[in-house]
């Protein structure tokens, strides 16, 4: 792509085509509803016209909520007022959500409202039906209001709700894994819940059903297996190209372990928690040596040797076919006294301060290097790794020299 290309697409972050923006008053949306002309002439309407719909009675907002189990409602006798404004312009920002607006007095008091009131309404099971916004009323607040309750305090996570999980404006996540058939699930449900409303606005609250087949690949990303049992993880998303996650170090999902597990996390005092297998017993019988994240920290990072490691995916067709080269180069450096030749299946082991997004991936661990790394960029043949670890020997050599040089140079 030409340079003046790329730097428009990254101005605008695209990351895949087609993308589709629409700008208003210089302003970019992003398109993400379906890709027939119905359906984007209906998503430029509701951008173009009035994003808000006019009602005038309560049975209106009650049809609303039994249909989509959330609606919000705007009540202003001036929709040009600064909150009205406000109003219809995180209207028209927001998919997925009908704003009602109304001047009707008789329905302002029905739900509690003055003249640019706005307030929440839903079904929820255990949870309040009506939430009035309070404070200060602009697009952000707004905004941040309805992504705040737009949502049961606990979500169930499914192909539905995926997007919203992900793509919230809360980074910081609870979930709990569990069989919704076990018979001490609607115990485990409450007390979750309870939980949730000590973290509203600071925590999404996510359950993840393990006997559904269509959360196999969610718990695979996380290690978890339905035979477990319930399990509760915390996970950060404000990091693009990784998630941190958090394991607790208790096994009963009860209130107290659940809060304390929370605040916890928000007080710095967990630790990451990074997937690994368990060490092989002949990780190091053959050339190439095999690392999981249990014995990565210790062989990758020896300061007496030079460590070469793909990180692979058995699924990865690319990986499979660098695999008898990488055999070769590990028979060729098999007795190399400095030279390591490793791998580590990066699909179920994870690394700290190491974020793979695509496979292969190689890196090189220089000894006597203070834990740097240097990304192998260069062909993927025999001739290409046997030139670049050459070179990194031949360097390590003249290092030698140079400090022997200064030595001899200190004594004199």
């Amino acid at each position: 792509m030409p340079q003046n290309k790329t730097a428009l697409a990254d101005k605008f972050e695209i990351e895949g085509y087609p993308t589709i923006k629409f700008f208003v008053d210089g302003i970019e949306k992003t398109y993400n509803g379906g890709r027939t002309a119905p359906l984007i002439v209906n998503w430029l309407k509701r951008k173009t016209g009035d994003p808000c719909k006019v009602i005038f009675t309560k049975d209106e907002v009650f049809a609303e909520v039994t249909e989509s189990h959330f609606t919000v409602l705007g009540a202003f006798i001036d929709r040009n007022s600064d909150i009205g404004k406000a109003y219809t312009a995180t209207a028209s920002n927001i998919d997925g959500i009908v704003f009602l607006v109304t001047e009707s007095m008789e329905l302002m008091k029905e739900f509690g409202l003055d003249d640019g009131g706005i307030v929440a309404v839903r079904d929820f099971v255990d949870e309040e039906q009506r939430i009035i916004m309070e404070g200060e009323k602009d697009v952000e607040s707004i905004t941040k209001f309805i992504s705040t309750h737009r949502l049961p305090l606990v979500i169930e996570f499914t192909d539905d709700t995926a997007s919203i999980v992900f793509e919230g404006e809360i980074e910081d996540h609870l979930l709990i894994f569990a069989d919704s058939s076990a018979e001490a699930h609607s115990d485990l449900m409450s007390t979750f819940r309870k939980i949730s409303k000590l973290f509203v606005g600071k925590l999404m609250h996510v359950f993840v059903d393990s006997s559904k087949a269509d959360n196999e690949q969610v718990l695979d990303f996380f290690g978890v297996k339905k035979e477990d049992g319930a399990l509760a993880r915390i996970i950060n998303l404000s990091e693009q190209e990784s998630i941190n996650k958090y394991a607790p170090d208790f096994t009963e999902l009860t209130e107290e372990n659940l809060s304390k597990f929370a605040y916890d996390y928000f007080a710095g005092e967990l630790k990451k928690y990074l997937d690994s297998e368990e060490i092989p017993e002949d990780w190091d019988a053959k050339p190439v040596k095999v690392l999981v994240g249990k014995n990565f920290e210790e062989n990758a990072y020896d300061e007496t040797k030079d460590v070469l490691v793909e990180f692979y995916a058995p699924w990865c067709g690319h990986c499979k076919q660098l695999a008898p080269i990488y055999d070769e180069l590990g028979e060729k450096y098999k007795n190399h006294p400095n030279i390591v030749i490793a791998k580590l299946n990066a699909d179920a082991n994870e690394v700290d301060d190491i974020d793979i997004i695509s496979f292969p991936t190689i890196k090189f661990f220089p000894k006597n290097s203070g834990r740097k790394i240097i990304d192998y960029n260069g062909g993927r043949n025999l001739e290409d790794f046997v030139a670049f670890l050459e070179e990194s020997q031949n360097a390590d050599v003249k290092d030698d020299q140079v400090d022997a040089a200064k030595d001899i140079k200190d004594e004199l």
